[in-house]
């Protein structure tokens, strides 16, 4: 979450601190195997709840046994390959379309 620093002209500037992948990790097992509480592991680490939840659900979304709601990130890249294919495909087909209608209307 952003903290406020005061600079040196009086006014406060919110700087936004970045923690590693490592410690995202180890905060989502302190709650996983840990059997801790959302809420008392990020007051004890000092971290916005919200932030904590959203780790949480990123985390379930990149384990490879994905739900039904989540995609895992493998799923979410094949899903975008698919779906840029499926315009590549779908745009071939309406210039095929058009070439056989071409075609059709000089041979009649």
């Amino acid at each position: 979450m952003p903290i406020k620093v005061a600079m040196s002209n009086g006014i406060t500037k919110r700087v936004r601190r970045i923690y590693a992948p490592e410690f995202r990790a180890e905060t989502v097992n302190l709650i996983r195997d840990g059997g801790r509480a959302v809420k008392d592991v990020s007051t004890s680490l000092g971290i916005n709840e919200r932030l904590v939840r959203k780790w949480l659900r990123k985390a379930d979304g990149s384990v490879a046994n994905g739900t039904a709601e989540t995609l895992t990130s493998a799923e979410k890249e094949e899903l975008t390959h698919l779906r840029r294919e499926v315009k590549v495909l779908r745009m071939e087909r309406e210039i095929l379309k058009r070439a056989a209608t071409f075609f059709a209307k000089e041979n009649a």
